[in-house]
């Protein structure tokens, strides 16, 4: 009886397999060939790359935030990171952004500059409890920091100096 029911078995696994193999490479071919969700200009960029594209290609509306209230450097490999907090002038701030003061981020007569920034509302949100706390950080490399005395971040109001 045992023998019987593993044959059985043994024989429906194998008939499972057979045929399979044609069936399932015809039915991937034509779903490269008429699936519409697919885009047929470039099939290597995904939804989030285009939608990061998407990003790129618009201006940037960040204004320099309020305050810095700090900013540090920390070792990682290959250079530092240079962490930034500030405050702005109204709550909800998005997109913060450390903007370098040269196009390349190399230092200027010795000084890499930076300004923190973020998109901020025209308008306060109704709730004033709301944080304005904002933090930003960029990686710097052992290249650029060699030929930089210090560090300087800009808000609106005030600046922090890091000296090297």
């Amino acid at each position: 009886m045992k023998r019987r029911v593993f044959l059985g078995l043994a024989a429906a696994g194998v008939l499972a397999g057979c045929g399979g193999g044609r069936r399932r490479r015809r039915a991937e071919a034509e779903a490269a060939d008429a699936n519409p969700l697919i885009p047929k200009e470039d099939t290597e960029t995904g939804l989030f790359q285009s939608i990061q594209q998407r990003m790129r290609d618009r201006p940037y509306t960040g204004t320099p935030v309020a305050t810095i209230t700090s900013a540090v450097i920390e070792p990682a490999s290959g250079g530092v990171l240079l962490r930034v907090e500030g405050l702005t002038l109204r709550p909800d701030a998005h997109d913060v952004r450390l903007i370098p003061d040269s196009e390349t981020g190399e230092p200027v007569n010795g000084v890499i500059g930076y300004t923190l920034s973020a998109e901020q509302p025209e308008t306060a949100a109704p709730d004033a409890s709301a944080t304005r706390a904002v933090l930003a950080a960029v990686f710097i490399s052992r290249r650029k920091l060699a030929g930089a005395r210090e560090i300087r971040v800009r808000g609106a109001r005030n600046e922090r100096v890091i000296r090297l």
